[in-house]
């Protein structure tokens, strides 16, 4: 059950994150191994003010329009598969040209299986 949440410009129109969603969740069904209906995300919108990001950093460019992605998953997954999801989301969430791929920020917070209740307060999936 990846958890995610999202931050973007508060200028977004509701297409426009209901995209960014959309393209999040098939991102990682297609690189991560999750499943079609495991989908858990909070997405924020925020005001110039409260969404910060360098302009440029590591050599990448970063306009007003970054859209700020951090994905609380179960640990084990391979560099590999962590490198296909962050080129999946880059292109996805770019697809329709709303947001340029180097707008795209990721962050994976990596957690055991243990840590996670999907409900009635139960820990399903600790040993």
């Amino acid at each position: 059950m990846p958890f995610v949440r999202a931050s973007v410009p508060d200028r977004f129109s509701d297409a426009q994150v209901a995209r960014v969603s959309d393209a999040i969740h098939e991102s990682m069904v297609e690189t991560f191994n999750v499943p079609a209906d495991d989908r858990f995300q909070v997405i924020s919108r925020h005001a110039p003010r409260e969404l910060i990001c360098s302009p440029s950093f590591l050599g990448i460019r970063h306009s007003a329009d970054v859209v700020l992605v951090q994905i609380t998953c179960s640990e084990g997954r391979s560099v590999e598969t962590k490198k296909a999801l962050f080129t999946a989301l880059a292109r996805s969430i770019a697809r329709d040209g709303a947001v340029s791929p180097s707008d795209v920020i990721v962050n994976l917070v990596e957690v055991r299986r243990e840590n996670w209740s999907f409900g009635d307060g139960l820990a399903q999936y600790a040993a």
